[in-house]
């Protein structure tokens, strides 16, 4: 393009033209044929998976939570050839509120258990989705620095989207799939807002609450609904001038507990202290994880509490099913937009929307 400052008006002055800048794409590539990226079949994802293959096991979960209806067909025909090799884990729910240290917990909680037991590690994280732009940072792994880069565990972040419900019932059936690649201990880190922690609770054999002391009313930690839920409480960074604080917690809470009902499983809950960042404390705590799983195992209150999962996991997604197949009717597609404008206009009440769509819903 000619400079406009090279016009004749513009005396003593001249803007050179430049050098010629190469493409920046080299243009022999446009001319290479692409090679397409194969697509595995159903035998592939099992055969890999069986076989203990990591890259396979991804490929696997990135299936399970896609919304293609193709792929949720192909995921759902893994998910049935795998579940003869699931099963054989310790599943432990992880929760506590933001900032409790969850991640860091992890990191050091993961080490110590392969360590010391061997044998493999999954952590599943679900990762808090922004309501506005309905995107995750995923950052978890950062805080997982050790165990993000070891050669025995295996940590999948998965968004909520919006919808726990329908990350639970995936997070389910990766656990599934996790178990079939041989992980024999499995972490399912919850999102830590109140509401997910039934969804993580329903399929966990130890549900696991990290709390904090020294930030202000220990008490108005106890939330009765996540306490009745916990097989185990712990305190942590009970380290420094925080250590006394952290005991003194720890007995509020063992209080407290004495308050509530005592669980179907006959285990009391225990409240233990430590410290993740000194790693204080951690050997404490999987020893009251497996007396617990020894416990359970040996009243019968383990295969019955996976039972009541199975069945709870069922009317879940025969829920998810019907939300799916109303919401994707196509005269329901047609009615919504007017229905909810004359909600929104005043003309309607929105449980007179409601009858009308479910009527044209069941009429078809």
């Amino acid at each position: 393009m000619e400079h406009p400052e090279n016009n004749a008006e513009y005396k003593g002055l001249v803007v050179n033209a430049g050098i010629e800048q190469p493409a920046s794409v080299n243009p022999y590539l446009k001319n290479r044929p692409r090679r397409k990226k194969r697509e595995l079949s159903v035998a592939d994802y099992v055969d890999g998976i069986v076989k203990g293959n990591t890259t396979v096991l991804g490929q696997a979960v990135t299936l399970v939570e896609s919304l293609k209806p193709g792929h949720q067909a192909v995921a759902q025909e893994v998910i049935e050839k795998c579940l003869p090799y699931a099963g054989n884990s310790v599943r432990v729910g992880i929760s506590g509120v933001p900032g409790a240290g969850k991640s860091t917990s992890i990191d050091v909680f993961g080490l110590h258990v392969l360590e010391q037991y061997g044998g493999k590690l999954a952590v599943l994280a679900i990762d808090p989705s922004s309501e506005r732009s309905k995107g995750s940072i995923l950052g978890d792994k950062t805080r997982m620095e050790k165990l993000s880069v070891h050669p025995r565990s295996f940590i999948r972040p998965s968004p909520s989207a919006g919808s726990l419900g329908g990350v639970a019932r995936k997070t389910r059936e990766t656990i599934i799939l996790c178990e079939a690649a041989g992980f024999d201990k499995i972490f399912v880190e919850t999102v830590g807002v109140g509401q997910s922690e039934t969804a993580v609770h329903s399929m966990v054999d130890f549900f696991l609450l990290i709390q904090l002391a020294g930030t202000g009313d220990e008490l108005q930690g106890i939330k009765r609904g996540i306490m009745e839920m916990a097989d185990g409480i712990v305190i942590n960074k009970a380290d420094g001038d925080n250590l006394e604080r952290a005991k003194l917690a720890a007995t509020q809470f063992r209080n407290a507990l004495h308050l509530f009902p005592a669980p179907e499983s006959g285990w009391t809950p225990q409240v233990l202290t430590y410290s993740g960042f000194y790693n204080l404390g951690v050997k404490e705590i999987w020893d009251m994880i497996y007396q617990y799983i020894d416990f359970v195992k040996a009243n019968g209150y383990f295969g019955y509490r996976r039972n009541e999962q199975n069945k709870y996991w069922m009317y879940e997604t025969i829920n998810e099913q019907l939300r799916g197949s109303f919401y994707h009717n196509p005269k329901i597609e047609a009615m919504l937009p007017d229905c909810e404008r004359q909600v929104l206009q005043g003309n309607l009440t929105s449980f007179a929307a409601a009858k009308s769509l479910l009527d044209a819903y069941f009429k078809d």
